[in-house]
């Protein structure tokens, strides 16, 4: 286990399979150090928690238990509904999350994706200095290694695939040509980039003849890690059904909301002064 410390809380983690299982019972004491387990089970308890576990599942668990999920599904959100990490994980053959058992257990693990999306929902500032906190430590470990970490490639591969399969499922009729299904993929991320940046990635670049890259390329860590989050929400809003005209105002206010509760963090200011400036 390796760990690291965000705002006064240890979050211990552990690579598995090449991929980084954080401790979702680290992250829950900082909302509540009494009864951290208590914080997980009412966050998965949630329908649009359930609903995100399966989709993570489906897109990388080959021997997810659909027929349990339906039963779990069915229930989710009545007064009555409850969930551990145990039931999950037994229930539904789920490899995205490790039940931990016993008084010496290591704690509730989760893949990264999935700590990630628990943390959007504890706190949006306590997930961004966990982001930098992890930035951190990555850069100094693959200094070692003789590897590049970048910020903005993990933040866009953390909700990149659950969106565009929300896209695929939900948007795309059948019988397109390849051309029809890529203007599909590029109006979803234009609606995104107008959502949080107030402009098309084309108006964008007519303003900037002088810049390569696109405008996420140059966004700041905030904008990225709030982009980051309007992908998964963008993506729970096309499975609802919400149309497009709906989508983009609800995406625009969370973006003004959680925009505002970042730059007004002096924390968050005072992390930014003295992060490790490198590999962006």
């Amino acid at each position: 286990m390796k760990q690291i410390t965000v705002s006064n809380t240890t979050v211990n983690f552990k690579q598995i399979k090449d991929s980084d299982y954080i401790s979702l019972t680290d992250i829950a004491r900082w909302k509540n150090p009494e009864a951290p387990a208590q914080v997980v089970m009412n966050w998965m308890r949630l329908t649009d928690t359930v609903d995100f576990l399966a989709l993570w599942e489906k897109l990388n668990n080959s021997n997810f238990n659909l027929v349990e999920f339906d039963e779990i599904r069915n229930r989710a959100g009545t007064n009555a509904f409850t969930l551990s990490p145990t039931q999950w994980t037994t229930k539904t053959n789920a490899i995205g999350i490790i039940a931990g058992r016993g008084k010496y257990s290591e704690g509730t693990l989760a893949h990264e994706d999935i700590a990630l999306e628990f943390l959007s929902w504890i706190s949006v500032e306590f997930k961004l200095h966990f982001i930098y906190e992890f930035k951190r430590l990555k850069i100094e470990e693959n200094k070692r290694l003789k590897q590049e970490w970048s910020l903005t490639r993990a933040l866009a591969k953390i909700n990149y695939r659950i969106h565009t399969d929300a896209i695929k499922e939900n948007l795309i009729p059948k019988n397109l040509t390849q051309q029809q299904i890529n203007y599909v993929y590029a109006n979803e991320a234009d609606m995104l980039n107008v959502a949080m940046f107030g402009k098309t990635a084309k108006e964008w670049r007519d303003e900037n003849t002088d810049k390569d890259g696109n405008m996420r390329d140059y966004a700041t860590p905030e904008q990225l890690l709030i982009m980051s989050n309007m992908e998964s929400y963008n993506a729970e809003l096309i499975t609802q059904g919400t149309e497009q005209k709906q989508r983009i105002v609800l995406l625009n206010d969370m973006a003004k909301r959680q925009m505002h509760s970042l730059v007004s963090s002096n924390k968050i200011k005072l992390l930014k002064n003295h992060r490790t400036p490198k590999s962006d």
